[in-house]
This record gives structure tokens, C-alpha cells and sequence, in this order.
């Protein structure tokens, strides 16, 4: 499918404010892929499609992933939401056509991040926090970053608030949310691998 098409597709399968939001995101995200380079027709598609499994409740999650052999950890059991960043990634391929790894993987990703993450991870990750329709304390600070900031500069604030809030709500903090965030300062601190 096109553009078009899968936006056709996903404006039927999620309720408005979440297909207004996944508009916002690939408009973002294709803002953000032409200020570093990065393939705007992939932004494109993996900021439309990010959150399209967002059409399964919450208190299905965990049955789809097992049903599709995704493989989680005692957060996502805890926190079944975070599931839907990798069953998006599935759903993608299975109703919307995408073959491309890079954006399947990107889909997978937007949620808490993980190790090694692309470019296009990270443009993904970061135009789901501040699209236009976003509206939290600090959105405007993040929104700034994404035009005047490097790309890891901006990921390494979108982790911290990130880490930040759901430490304020007492929930888990998923470990490749902490692998994404280290790895940026290990590079700064030149101790990468």
C-alpha cells in the first residue's frame, strides 16, 4: 500500500484522536528526517503506522503478542501497552504491506527505544513525543530541541523526561529505554563499544 492507501486503512481501525495523532507523528517525523538526512518517505510511513496496533484494548495485548510469538519480559506483562510497539511492527506487515526492516523496526522501537537504535528509530521515537496534537508540561522544550538540537541531544532529553515520568507514576522502567539512554552518554564519554 501507499501512503494513501494506508492511511485510508488506518483512519477505519483506531478511534479519531489516535489516527490525528499518527498523522502528526509522520508529519513530524518527516520534518525531522529532512533536517538529518534520513529517508523521508520511510519517516513517512513508520510515523503513520507506529501506533496502529493501538486498535487492540489493553487487556488484549498480551494474548496477540503470544499469538504472533513476540517474545516480552515481566514489563510488558506488568505494563501490557508497551506491547504495542512490536505488535504495530507485526501489523504493519500483516494489513499494511511494509516489508521494509528499517521501518518495521523503527514501528517496534517507538515506544522504549532499545540498543543501537537508527536514525530513523530515533526520528520515530522523538516525533511521537512532540507531535503537533501533544499537549504535556515540557512539550514546547522538546519541540524546540527538534530544530535546533543534534539527534542525540534531542533522544537523550526525550529518554530522560521519559525515565523521569515513569519513575513520577511508579511503574517499571523498561530496560532498553536504559540501554538507548546509556549508550548516547557512553558515546559522549567515549567508552562506546
Amino acid at each position: 500500500m501507499n501512503y494513501e492507501e494506508c492511511k485510508a486503512e488506518l483512519e477505519k481501525r483506531l478511534k479519531h484522536s489516535r489516527f490525528v495523532h499518527s498523522v502528526g507523528v509522520a508529519d513530524t517525523a518527516v520534518f525531522l528526517a529532512g533536517r538529518f538526512g534520513v529517508d523521508k518517505e520511510k519517516a513517512r510511513i513508520a510515523g503513520l503506522l507506529h501506533d496502529c496496533a493501538r486498535e487492540f484494548s489493553n487487556d488484549t495485548m498480551i494474548e496477540e503478542a503470544e499469538k504472533r510469538g513476540i517474545s516480552f519480559g515481566p514489563v510488558e506483562r506488568s505494563m501490557p501497552l508497551l506491547l504495542h510497539a512490536p505488535l504495530g511492527a507485526g501489523r504493519a506487515e500483516e494489513i499494511y504491506g511494509v516489508r521494509d526492516r528499517d521501518v518495521l523496526q523503527a514501528i517496534a522501537r517507538h515506544t522504549v527505544g532499545g540498543e543501537n537504535m537508527t536514525l530513523l528509530d530515533k526520528i520515530i521515537y522523538f516525533a511521537d513525543m512532540i507531535e503537533p496534537s501533544r499537549d504535556y508540561p515540557g512539550v514546547e522544550e522538546l519541540r524546540r530541541a527538534s530544530r535546533e538540537d543534534g539527534i542525540d541531544d534531542m533522544l537523550l532529553e526525550g529518554l530522560s523526561r521519559s525515565i523521569s515520568f515513569v519513575v513520577e507514576k511508579g511503574h517499571l522502567i523498561h530496560p532498553d529505554t536504559v540501554t538507548a539512554r546509556n549508550e548516547i552518554l557512553l558515546g559522549r564519554a567515549g567508552m562506546g563499544k
